[in-house]
């Protein structure tokens, strides 16, 4: 507020308020100074320029020293402590230029003056402080009402991506074809790829609208996804799960596993000479890392990255952590971060 490029008009209206209410209310009378008009507007302008300039001058400095996500009230109350300050020196120093330097005042009759001006500028300063304390929590209501949109677009992407995924042809078909072969074969394994089937679509859709899900049921569901992709690959897909049991309460966003295998299934080769190994285990900073070898397709989907992009999104939103990924010429890694909810 204090640095709006309109201030200077602010700070003359504000003064000129400042000056009509002294004079309607004969408020120098009362303090018994006998000071010509314009000289009363100037000092009133004095106090009041210097008071919203000092402010301006020293608020980068407490923002920067004492705000906080959780310190917001100590930063206005410090700011506005320091700021009475700046108040008082600009009154003493607009009142010892014109009192003493222009008139010549002895230190009795400046008396009043200092009184006067020092309640000014505890008055304006009060009033500018009431208005910046305004203008900084409707700024922090609209950045976590923009945070909060932000968040429902990203979850409605990333339900949009869900959606798409229960319904992709690529994956219908290939996992229909699994099954047909199974069928006509007599395989007696039909029936348990159809139930596995089924449990994917199951938490899909019964997860698709929730920000948070604990890294257990995420681990249940991929179990059945991790099935049916075996039984697509055979021996061209090995998944190793390592994940120490007190990390299985700790939370991920939906369908995160689910989204980073199916990206390294699509961006690598995988076959029996050439097989695809995916590892997830946890590390030491409370992530949960997805890594893969890496054996680039020649001819690679056409990529929009959406998912990847969804998941890095939410994260920041959610937590305010970054999804970290890595390449190097063996291998692909993926580190989401495992939240623990209080």
């Amino acid at each position: 507020m204090f640095s709006h490029r309109y201030r200077y008009l602010f700070i003359v209206l504000l003064a000129l308020y400042t000056f009509f209410n002294t004079v309607v209310c004969d408020v120098y009378h009362y303090f018994q100074i006998d000071i010509e008009w314009y000289f009363a507007a100037l000092t009133i302008l004095s106090v009041t320029f210097f008071t919203w300039e000092g402010n301006r001058l020293i608020k980068p400095w407490f923002k920067k020293k004492f705000l906080t996500p959780k310190t917001k009230v100590r930063y206005l109350a410090f700011f506005f402590i320091a700021g009475n300050g700046v108040a008082l020196l600009s009154a003493i120093v607009t009142v010892f230029f014109f009192g003493h330097i222009v008139h010549d005042y002895s230190l009795a009759q400046n008396l009043n003056p200092y009184k006067l001006n020092i309640i000014y500028g505890s008055l304006i300063n009060l009033f500018l402080h009431l208005l910046n304390a305004i203008h900084f929590f409707f700024r922090e209501y609209q950045r976590q009402w923009k945070e909060t949109e932000e968040l429902r677009q990203s979850s409605a992407q990333a339900q949009i991506q869900l959606v798409k995924s229960q319904i992709n042809p690529h994956f219908l078909f290939n996992n229909l074809n699994v099954l047909s072969g199974m069928v006509i074969k007599d395989n007696p394994e039909a029936n348990r790829f159809i139930e596995e089937f089924s449990k994917v679509y199951r938490y899909i859709l019964s997860n698709q609208n929730k920000e948070l899900v604990e890294l257990r049921s995420e681990l249940e569901f991929i179990q059945p996804y991790i099935f049916l992709l075996q039984k697509r690959f055979d021996q061209g897909l090995t998944v190793n799960i390592n994940i120490p049991e007190h990390y299985t309460s700790w939370h991920v966003v939906p369908a995160a596993l689910q989204m980073l295998i199916e990206n390294a299934i699509k961006h690598n080769v995988v076959s029996r000479h050439k097989p695809l190994n995916i590892d997830i285990h946890t590390n030491g900073n409370q992530t949960l890392v997805i890594k893969n070898n890496l054996q680039p397709r020649m001819a690679v989907e056409p990529s929009t990255r959406i998912g990847l992009q969804n998941i890095r999104k939410r994260y920041e939103l959610i937590c305010g952590r970054d999804v970290v990924i890595r390449q190097s010429e063996q291998a692909f890694e993926v580190a989401i971060p495992l939240l623990q909810l209080n």
